[in-house]
């Protein structure tokens, strides 16, 4: 009777340690989902960042182009009416 007894025990602490285990795995898939959410998400965000500061880039650069264009054309100018009233 007693080694009934102790098996019955065994048995019934091996089905507690198997849905301990359960729970512990499905606890492990939800974290493991969670942390692919959170990377997939925060990939995004910085794939939009990345983007967003391509943006900027492109405008300053496109900025500072216009301008220097802008500055070489007001001195060619200035320069030629140099040339014509030192010609006069």
């Amino acid at each position: 009777m007693r080694k009934f007894t102790l098996l019955a025990a065994t048995a019934a602490a091996a089905l507690s340690l198997a849905g301990c285990s359960e729970k512990t795995q499905d606890a492990a898939e939800t974290t493991a989902d969670s942390a692919a959410s959170d990377a997939a998400v925060n990939a995004d965000k910085a794939a939009d960042a990345v983007a967003g500061a391509a943006n900027d880039v492109g405008a300053a650069a496109s900025n500072a182009a216009d301008n220097t264009a802008d500055a070489m054309r007001n001195a060619g100018n200035e320069a030629s009416e140099a040339a014509t009233d030192a010609a006069r």
